[in-house]
């Protein structure tokens, strides 16, 4: 197997990805709730600032899935030179394995206050775990991060 991907490395592709997909979806969903009627709530700016996450976390759950299960890499991961493989062969992650590693990933966010925490948890779990250096997403899938340089 290819040597781990560093934390670093792991971190940059997390924020390209998270631009790729954050920034269109944001302005697009930001254009089409405003054409919604949320006067009949009582929060609306609220009621509008989760449609747009949850919209975000859809988009970004079904592009990690995807690009996880077909590449092993997110178009991050690619510009950073890692990806993701399966602990036992190094190969492309399963299609399981891709689709669960992006779940872990984005849906505990949905949980209000506590989602967040365990989102936060699981991203710095690679921190301190040996000797993969894997967080609680690539645990749940049987996956690391190597590098392709």
């Amino acid at each position: 197997m290819p040597p781990l991907a560093g934390r670093g490395r792991r971190l940059v592709a997390r924020i390209i990805d998270a631009i790729i997909i954050g920034v269109p979806v944001t302005l697009i969903m930001n254009g089409i709730v405003g054409w919604v009627d949320y006067t009949s709530t009582s929060n609306a700016e609220t009621s509008k600032q989760a449609t747009v996450s949850g919209v975000t976390m859809l988009v970004y759950l079904v592009y990690e899935g995807l690009m996880l299960t077909h590449r092993g890499q997110t178009v991050g991961k690619m510009a950073m030179k890692i990806r993701v493989a399966m602990l036992t062969n190094g190969e492309v992650p399963t299609t399981q394995a891709g689709w669960v590693r992006a779940a872990v990933y984005t849906l505990p966010e949905i949980v209000p206050c506590c989602g967040f925490i365990f989102w936060l948890v699981n991203v710095l779990w690679c921190t301190w775990d040996q000797p993969y250096h894997q967080c609680l997403h690539d645990k749940a899938a049987k996956t690391v991060v190597v590098s392709t340089a």
